[in-house]
């Protein structure tokens, strides 16, 4: 069975690029357009990783980790990886202490880094 991924990201560019590289790479993915749907989705469980942006409407990347502290998951989900512009320490760490495993800066990141970070999350 293939890993599942969960991509949440209001930038339409954004979302199709990482799902045509991660399907192309041969992962599952599922895409949402907001904090709200990514809520949604991570409350149903059972993605292997997650890509979650910080700045969205509705619902910011901070607000779906405290949602998620708040109400788990029955299933759980595997790593979530916070996608930001921003280079701002504060909400790194706060992310962190919230359940984010670590962070990319958008503006910076390759398909290959991308598909490099899923492999070191999923461990292959």
């Amino acid at each position: 069975m293939n890993k599942r991924i969960l991509v949440v990201d209001d930038d339409l560019y954004m979302r199709e690029l990482y799902e045509e590289v991660l399907k192309g790479a041969g992962y599952e993915v599922e895409t949402a357009v907001d904090g709200k749907e990514g809520i949604e989705k991570l409350s149903r469980g059972g993605f292997d990783l997650t890509f979650l942006d910080m700045m969205m409407p509705k619902i910011d990347g901070l607000g779906v980790l405290t949602a998620l502290l708040q109400n788990p998951p029955a299933v759980k989900n595997g790593p979530i990886i916070l996608l930001s512009n921003l280079g701002h320490e504060h909400i790194i760490e706060e992310a962190k202490q919230k359940g984010a495993a670590s962070y990319l800066i958008k503006a910076d990141i390759t398909p290959d880094q991308l598909l490099k970070a899923v492999e070191k999350y999923l461990g292959k």
